[in-house]
């Protein structure tokens, strides 16, 4: 594991606990799965890249367009293959092959992830078959110098 993803999980694992609140990415006081991923880019390099505009709940069925996968292209760079993945890298998962990408997590090991669960909290899960089979997209959070470079810094 490099020194980003040792940052990357440290952070995610702060999280665990947060209430799950729609559209919220607060730590310890609520988020959903993109506001986990908000939050955790905020506190590695501190100001996100692009506000996502309101949401529905059912955005993704609703859309037609594949408006996390799309994003997760613009700041992560090209996905990587669920086989290359390491603890502290991003997860998208669908529900089904004909929807769009709907919930993200980040990966902790090799049995377990860690996502803002609704109606629940922002727990650790095990990552069973029936979630595996779901995972459609996986990135690297970029390193920080990436990021500030980008911005001209």
């Amino acid at each position: 594991m490099t020194a980003i993803h040792e940052r990357v999980l440290a952070a995610a694992e702060g999280w665990i606990g947060t209430p799950y609140r729609h559209q919220a990415s607060a730590r310890g006081i609520g988020c959903d799965c993109l506001g986990l991923i908000r939050g955790i880019w905020r506190e590695l390099y501190g100001i996100e890249p692009e506000m996502p505009p309101p949401y529905a709940r059912d955005w993704a069925e609703r859309s037609g367009q594949d408006r996390l996968l799309d994003a997760a292209l613009r700041h992560f760079g090209e996905p990587l293959s669920v086989e290359a993945m390491l603890p502290g890298d991003l997860m998208l998962f669908r529900w089904r092959p004909d929807v769009a990408a709907k919930h993200a997590g980040i990966f902790a090991g090799e049995k377990s992830f860690i996502h803002a669960y609704e109606q629940a909290a922002v727990i650790r899960s095990a990552l069973v078959p029936s979630w595996r089979r779901r995972v459609t997209a996986v990135f690297r959070f970029p390193e920080v110098v990436a990021v500030l470079e980008n911005r001209g810094i």
